[in-house]
């Protein structure tokens, strides 16, 4: 038993389904083949189609796409679980799915079927209630092709199929009672450098999804396929070609556009009010920007396409010309909040450059609203008040034979995972508002002349060694919705006499929260947002008057 779990990576049903995983570049036979010998179970025959109504409002029990619901929130209404009775939680099922390295997806369920992408180029369909094995799809790879990320980020769900990337940048959809092939559609050539690791999202019976390889010269983009037959219906490039809006971003009469990067491969979120989809980009090659002068649109931005046509809508760059690997693929959250006595139609995200912005999302464009730092960051002198560009401070920018020192990181303020938010109806506010705090686990050690600390104060946060496994360095930011009062006991912060920057940091009510889970996959409740960092955040951010 002891070595069936140290080879595999489970997939845990606890009275609710999460996700743990492992890092390593094995692949794993797995010990059984699709489908499963026998007659279709129940819970197959019983399958509940899903439509365009049910993903814009999923029942309860349901986690139809990458983040439940297209306002990205990550958030379930279910109760039954509360912090009253969550400790007497007692497993329930596990299964080894044959993969060590790394799982990204989050269990996708509609109405008792659970769909879990791996990585290995495998999607299991279990049944949520026993574990038991529904039936497994493994695609092998290409003789000639060692995938970057072997890993895949979860499926999606239309009708009677379920929609998955295959890592060599084919589109498979697969027929949910049967778990075969219902079709294939080639995305791009995997020998340019693309793979995909994304979930796909479904939108009106047209299955949209990017492509990485920006770390191997690809050109970013978005593409739309039809969810009954695979033909593809717009393709829509994140780095333009000369002549398009944009390109003038670029160095003139190159080629670079054909290698720009600007890749997709975090989900995209979709406001069905505006009919716009809002996805991430990622920074742009080659990776340092003094070999491509200009802005670069649109590397390291958001933005909004009509996904019907694929037209570019609106877009805003959070920091031009990328030198820093900040990549900001994490779609913003829709979410509205109030701003100098009015309700803003907002766009909200904890980027990578260390930054919350506050954005307005509208039919046409994509306005800058407010943005504050919620880590150390020493590289943004300020932002420009109207437009929200910042001002580089050029020695903190790396580039060919520089050397420069940089806060955040290269792994930024936070990583690639997902914010969570939570209804603020449900943490009982009465005015809306963000607030950011930073949280420093870590072991002490000194900090470097520019102020970053390198591994930071475990006790700053409050946690528990057990919290921690030994050498890792994940920072947590506190992004609160609501001005309620804090409740619990003041956490004592050692020698911070010597640190003033260090705030006083009180045990978080986590209702009405933005939060991600940490590296591990273990949530630790709204509100916590995990990065690999060495910043330190000064005092709380603000959203609305």
């Amino acid at each position: 038993m002891t070595k069936v779990l140290m080879r595999s990576v489970c997939v845990a049903a606890i009275a609710a389904a999460g996700m743990c995983g492992a890092s390593a570049q094995q692949m794993i036979e797995p010990a059984s083949a699709t489908p499963v010998p026998g007659p279709m179970p129940e819970v197959l025959r019983q399958y509940t189609p899903v439509t365009a109504a049910r993903l814009k409002n999923p029942e309860d029990g349901n986690w139809l796409m990458f983040r439940r619901t297209f306002d990205g929130w990550g958030y379930s209404p279910l109760g039954e679980i509360t912090p009253a009775n969550v400790g007497r939680l007692q497993p329930v099922w596990s299964f080894a799915t044959g993969q060590i390295e790394g799982h990204e997806a989050p269990p996708v369920v509609n109405n008792g079927v659970m769909f879990v992408a791996t990585p290995g180029n495998q999607l299991l369909a279990l049944e949520a209630k026993t574990g038991k094995v529904l039936w497994r799809y493994k695609r092998p790879f290409p003789e000639d092709m060692t995938p970057l990320h072997p890993t895949s980020r979860g499926v999606g769900l239309w009708g009677d199929k379920v929609y998955f990337a295959a890592a060599e940048a084919v589109l498979v959809a697969i027929d949910v009672r049967t778990g075969k092939e219902a079709w294939t559609a080639k995305v791009d050539d995997y020998k340019k450098g693309y793979y995909l690791s994304l979930a796909p999202l479904v939108i009106d019976g047209k299955v949209l999804l990017g492509a990485s390889g920006g770390e191997l010269g690809a050109r970013g983009f978005l593409a739309a396929f039809d969810a009954e037959t695979g033909k593809e219906l717009w393709r829509t490039y994140t780095v333009p070609a000369p002549g398009e809006p944009g390109s003038e971003t670029w160095p003139a009469g190159g080629d670079h556009y054909k290698r720009g990067g600007a890749s997709i491969w975090i989900t995209g979120t979709y406001d069905p009010e505006t009919n716009l989809t809002f996805w991430g980009t990622g920074n742009g090659g080659p990776w340092f920007g003094d070999q491509r002068p200009g802005d670069n649109l649109f590397t390291s931005s958001v933005v909004a396409f009509n996904p019907g046509t694929g037209q570019i809508k609106g877009h805003f760059q959070y920091h031009p010309n990328d030198s820093w690997d900040w990549d900001e693929v994490s779609p913003p959250l829709i979410v509205d909040y109030r701003r100098d006595g009015r309700t803003v139609k907002g766009l909200v995200n904890v980027a990578r450059n260390g930054y919350l912005w506050q954005l307005e999302r509208t039919r046409d464009k994509i306005n800058f609203v407010a943005g504050q730092p919620y880590v150390r960051q020493n590289v943004f002198k300020g932002l420009d008040p109207r437009t929200g560009r910042p001002d580089v401070d050029e020695t903190r920018k790396p580039g060919t034979n520089k050397t420069a020192e940089f806060c955040p990181s290269l792994w930024g303020g936070k990583n690639l995972h997902p914010r969570q938010r939570q209804p603020l109806h449900t943490a009982h506010r009465r005015n809306p508002e963000i607030r950011a705090r930073r949280a420093l686990p870590g072991r002490r050690e000194k900090r470097a002349e520019d102020g970053c600390r390198r591994r930071p104060h475990r006790r700053a946060a409050g946690l528990e060694s057990r919290y921690r496994q030994k050498g890792m360095d994940d920072q947590h930011a506190v992004v609160q919705l609501g001005s309620g009062p804090r409740h619990g006991r003041r956490i004592a912060v050692r020698g911070r006499h010597q640190r003033p920057h260090v705030p006083r940091v009180r045990r978080q009510n986590r209702q009405g929260a933005v939060g991600v889970s940490d590296r591990l996959g273990r949530c630790r409740g709204a509100g916590i947002v995990p990065s690999r960092r060495q910043a330190i955040y000064r005092g709380a951010v603000r959203l609305g008057r």
